[in-house]
Protein backbone atom coordinates (compact mmCIF):
# COMPACT_ATOMS: atom_id res chain seq x y z
CA UNK A 1 0.00 0.00 0.00
CA UNK A 2 1.34 3.19 -1.01
CA UNK A 3 1.91 5.88 1.39
CA UNK A 4 0.44 8.83 1.41
CA UNK A 5 2.47 12.18 1.78
CA UNK A 6 1.52 16.02 1.60
CA UNK A 7 3.84 18.52 0.37
CA UNK A 8 3.65 21.56 2.13
CA UNK A 9 5.59 24.08 -0.37
CA UNK A 10 6.93 27.06 1.05
CA UNK A 11 8.00 28.96 -1.93
CA UNK A 12 7.79 29.81 -5.33
CA UNK A 13 10.27 29.78 -7.65
CA UNK A 14 12.27 32.92 -9.84
CA UNK A 15 10.75 33.51 -13.05
CA UNK A 16 13.62 32.60 -14.45
CA UNK A 17 13.80 28.98 -12.97
CA UNK A 18 9.79 28.43 -13.17
CA UNK A 19 9.65 26.65 -16.59
CA UNK A 20 12.48 24.33 -16.11
CA UNK A 21 12.38 23.62 -12.21
CA UNK A 22 8.40 24.24 -11.61
CA UNK A 23 8.93 24.42 -7.95
CA UNK A 24 9.66 22.58 -4.86
CA UNK A 25 6.97 20.67 -4.86
CA UNK A 26 7.85 18.79 -7.97
CA UNK A 27 11.35 18.67 -7.55
CA UNK A 28 10.47 16.39 -4.81
CA UNK A 29 7.97 14.75 -6.93
CA UNK A 30 10.70 13.65 -9.46
CA UNK A 31 13.08 12.71 -7.01
CA UNK A 32 10.57 10.12 -4.25
CA UNK A 33 9.47 8.82 -7.91
CA UNK A 34 13.76 7.57 -7.46
CA UNK A 35 13.20 5.63 -4.92
CA UNK A 36 11.81 2.33 -3.89
CA UNK A 37 8.99 2.31 -1.09
CA UNK A 38 5.55 3.05 -3.18
CA UNK A 39 3.98 6.73 -2.28
CA UNK A 40 1.77 9.15 -3.58
CA UNK A 41 2.23 13.20 -3.43
CA UNK A 42 -0.48 15.82 -3.08
CA UNK A 43 1.41 19.64 -3.15
CA UNK A 44 0.13 22.33 -1.22
CA UNK A 45 1.93 26.09 -1.72
CA UNK A 46 1.73 27.41 1.60
CA UNK A 47 2.89 30.71 0.31
CA UNK A 48 -0.40 31.06 -1.25
CA UNK A 49 -2.61 30.11 1.66
CA UNK A 50 -3.10 26.49 -0.27
CA UNK A 51 -3.84 24.10 2.59
CA UNK A 52 -4.97 20.32 2.68
CA UNK A 53 -9.01 19.76 3.37
CA UNK A 54 -9.13 19.19 7.24
CA UNK A 55 -10.94 15.76 6.40
CA UNK A 56 -7.93 14.68 4.11
CA UNK A 57 -5.42 11.99 5.70
CA UNK A 58 -1.73 11.62 5.39
CA UNK A 59 0.79 8.94 6.56
CA UNK A 60 3.33 12.38 6.63
CA UNK A 61 3.51 16.04 5.91
CA UNK A 62 6.75 17.51 4.53
CA UNK A 63 7.81 21.03 4.50
CA UNK A 64 9.80 22.13 1.96
CA UNK A 65 12.72 25.01 2.16
CA UNK A 66 12.30 28.38 0.89
CA UNK A 67 14.15 31.84 0.00
CA UNK A 68 12.43 33.08 3.57
CA UNK A 69 13.85 32.90 6.71
CA UNK A 70 12.19 30.66 9.37
CA UNK A 71 11.90 33.02 12.21
CA UNK A 72 10.34 35.53 9.51
CA UNK A 73 7.22 37.48 10.56
CA UNK A 74 5.24 36.85 7.30
CA UNK A 75 1.78 36.05 7.77
CA UNK A 76 2.03 32.80 5.89
CA UNK A 77 5.22 31.62 7.98
CA UNK A 78 2.73 32.57 11.38
CA UNK A 79 0.23 30.71 9.72
CA UNK A 80 1.83 27.70 8.86
CA UNK A 81 4.00 27.27 12.17
CA UNK A 82 0.43 27.25 13.72
CA UNK A 83 -0.77 24.43 11.43
CA UNK A 84 2.71 22.38 12.22
CA UNK A 85 2.33 22.49 15.38
CA UNK A 86 -1.19 21.57 15.80
CA UNK A 87 0.16 18.69 13.39
CA UNK A 88 2.26 17.46 16.09
CA UNK A 89 0.55 17.55 19.04
CA UNK A 90 -1.83 15.34 16.95
CA UNK A 91 0.79 13.04 16.44
CA UNK A 92 1.26 13.30 13.10
CA UNK A 93 4.58 12.40 11.03
CA UNK A 94 6.84 15.51 9.85
CA UNK A 95 9.53 16.01 7.34
CA UNK A 96 11.48 18.68 6.86
CA UNK A 97 14.36 20.21 4.59
CA UNK A 98 15.95 23.35 4.62
CA UNK A 99 13.41 26.03 5.51
CA UNK A 100 11.47 23.24 7.03
CA UNK A 101 14.52 21.54 9.15
CA UNK A 102 14.49 25.14 10.67
CA UNK A 103 11.30 25.62 11.42
CA UNK A 104 10.31 22.88 12.76
CA UNK A 105 13.12 23.10 15.24
CA UNK A 106 12.02 26.88 16.37
CA UNK A 107 8.36 25.66 16.60
CA UNK A 108 9.26 22.63 18.37
CA UNK A 109 11.51 24.79 21.09
CA UNK A 110 14.74 24.90 19.41
CA UNK A 111 16.41 28.20 17.90
CA UNK A 112 17.12 28.97 14.54
CA UNK A 113 19.27 31.92 13.48
CA UNK A 114 21.53 33.54 11.10
CA UNK A 115 24.65 31.86 11.21
CA UNK A 116 28.00 33.41 11.97
CA UNK A 117 29.55 31.02 9.14
CA UNK A 118 27.99 32.75 6.54
CA UNK A 119 26.30 30.84 3.17
CA UNK A 120 26.66 27.13 2.92
CA UNK A 121 26.50 26.48 -1.05
CA UNK A 122 27.40 24.09 -3.10
CA UNK A 123 28.14 20.13 -2.10
CA UNK A 124 28.63 19.66 1.51
CA UNK A 125 29.79 16.51 2.93
CA UNK A 126 28.32 15.59 6.90
CA UNK A 127 29.46 12.91 9.61
CA UNK A 128 26.49 10.47 10.31
CA UNK A 129 26.18 10.46 13.72
CA UNK A 130 23.66 7.68 13.79
CA UNK A 131 22.30 4.90 11.91
CA UNK A 132 18.58 3.94 12.91
CA UNK A 133 16.89 1.09 11.01
CA UNK A 134 14.81 3.40 8.56
CA UNK A 135 18.59 4.56 7.24
CA UNK A 136 18.24 2.25 4.33
CA UNK A 137 20.27 2.00 2.38
CA UNK A 138 23.72 2.51 4.64
CA UNK A 139 25.90 4.83 3.21
CA UNK A 140 29.27 4.06 5.75
CA UNK A 141 29.74 7.23 8.05
CA UNK A 142 29.79 10.13 5.74
CA UNK A 143 26.46 11.58 3.54
CA UNK A 144 26.55 14.17 1.13
CA UNK A 145 24.27 16.67 0.40
CA UNK A 146 23.64 19.75 -1.94
CA UNK A 147 22.87 23.12 -0.18
CA UNK A 148 21.92 26.51 0.07
CA UNK A 149 21.12 28.81 3.28
CA UNK A 150 22.61 31.11 5.10
CA UNK A 151 20.22 30.08 7.98
CA UNK A 152 21.04 27.70 10.80
CA UNK A 153 19.37 25.79 13.59
CA UNK A 154 21.69 26.73 16.55
CA UNK A 155 19.93 24.41 19.16
CA UNK A 156 18.10 21.49 18.77
CA UNK A 157 14.59 21.26 20.35
CA UNK A 158 13.89 18.98 23.58
CA UNK A 159 14.66 15.33 22.65
CA UNK A 160 16.04 16.00 18.97
CA UNK A 161 18.73 13.84 18.72
CA UNK A 162 21.45 15.19 16.37
CA UNK A 163 21.50 12.36 12.64
CA UNK A 164 24.22 14.48 10.43
CA UNK A 165 26.78 17.01 11.68
CA UNK A 166 29.37 18.96 10.28
CA UNK A 167 31.94 21.70 11.63
CA UNK A 168 30.19 24.49 9.43
CA UNK A 169 27.00 22.88 10.15
CA UNK A 170 26.75 21.02 13.69
CA UNK A 171 22.90 20.43 13.75
CA UNK A 172 22.68 18.85 10.10
CA UNK A 173 20.37 16.40 10.56
CA UNK A 174 18.29 15.62 13.37
CA UNK A 175 14.89 13.46 14.29
CA UNK A 176 12.46 13.41 16.94
CA UNK A 177 11.58 10.32 18.21
CA UNK A 178 9.60 8.49 15.47
CA UNK A 179 7.70 11.37 14.68
CA UNK A 180 10.08 14.29 13.51
CA UNK A 181 12.80 14.02 10.76
CA UNK A 182 14.57 16.83 9.27
CA UNK A 183 17.84 17.62 6.54
CA UNK A 184 19.30 21.21 6.44
CA UNK A 185 20.78 19.67 2.70
CA UNK A 186 18.56 19.43 -0.27
CA UNK A 187 17.81 15.91 -1.21
CA UNK A 188 15.74 17.16 -4.30
CA UNK A 189 18.33 19.35 -5.73
CA UNK A 190 20.00 18.42 -9.05
CA UNK A 191 23.73 20.09 -9.33
CA UNK A 192 22.22 21.99 -13.06
CA UNK A 193 19.55 23.87 -10.55
CA UNK A 194 22.15 24.53 -7.70
CA UNK A 195 24.51 26.09 -10.12
CA UNK A 196 21.62 28.26 -11.96
CA UNK A 197 20.92 29.42 -8.26
CA UNK A 198 24.13 30.43 -7.40
CA UNK A 199 24.66 32.74 -10.67
CA UNK A 200 21.56 34.15 -9.97
CA UNK A 201 22.58 35.06 -6.78
CA UNK A 202 26.39 35.87 -7.45
CA UNK A 203 26.17 39.29 -6.51
CA UNK A 204 25.89 38.38 -2.84
CA UNK A 205 28.43 36.11 -1.79
CA UNK A 206 31.95 36.74 -1.94
CA UNK A 207 33.87 35.82 -5.10
CA UNK A 208 35.74 32.40 -2.88
CA UNK A 209 32.25 31.14 -1.64
CA UNK A 210 30.82 31.57 -5.06
CA UNK A 211 33.47 29.63 -6.70
CA UNK A 212 34.30 27.30 -4.12
CA UNK A 213 30.09 26.34 -4.59
CA UNK A 214 30.47 25.72 -7.80
CA UNK A 215 33.90 23.75 -8.04
CA UNK A 216 31.97 21.91 -6.01
CA UNK A 217 29.29 20.88 -7.81
CA UNK A 218 31.30 18.28 -9.83
CA UNK A 219 31.20 15.67 -6.57
CA UNK A 220 28.38 13.19 -5.93
CA UNK A 221 25.09 13.61 -4.14
CA UNK A 222 23.13 11.25 -2.18
CA UNK A 223 19.62 13.04 -2.22
CA UNK A 224 17.55 9.57 -3.67
CA UNK A 225 19.55 7.93 -0.54
CA UNK A 226 17.29 10.54 1.60
CA UNK A 227 14.44 10.33 0.22
CA UNK A 228 14.55 6.45 0.48
CA UNK A 229 14.97 7.16 3.96
CA UNK A 230 12.52 9.46 4.93
CA UNK A 231 10.09 6.91 2.95
CA UNK A 232 11.21 4.25 5.01
CA UNK A 233 10.94 6.59 8.40
CA UNK A 234 7.60 7.20 7.64
CA UNK A 235 6.55 3.58 6.64
CA UNK A 236 8.17 2.01 9.58
CA UNK A 237 5.72 4.36 11.93
CA UNK A 238 2.73 3.57 10.01
CA UNK A 239 3.93 -0.40 10.25
CA UNK A 240 4.40 0.17 13.79
CA UNK A 241 1.35 2.00 14.50
CA UNK A 242 -1.28 -0.58 12.72
CA UNK A 243 0.97 -3.72 14.80
CA UNK A 244 -0.19 -1.52 17.76
CA UNK A 245 -3.68 -0.65 16.43
CA UNK A 246 -4.19 -5.04 15.64
CA UNK A 247 -2.94 -5.96 19.04
CA UNK A 248 -5.15 -3.40 20.93
CA UNK A 249 -8.24 -5.13 18.87
CA UNK A 250 -7.46 -8.73 19.37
Amino acid sequence: MSLHICILETDILRPELIDQYKGYGWMFQQLFAKQPVPAEFKVYNVVEGHYPPEDEKFDAYLVTGSKADSFGTDPWIQTLKEYVLKLYERGDKLLGVCFGHQLLALVLGGKTERASQGWGVGTHEYRIEEQPEWMSPSLGDDLTLLVSHQDQVTELPHGARRIASSDFCPNAAYAIGDQVLCFQGHPEFISDYSQAILELRKHIFTEPVFQSGIDSLGRPHQGTAVAEWMMRFVQQGRDEKKKAEKKSAA
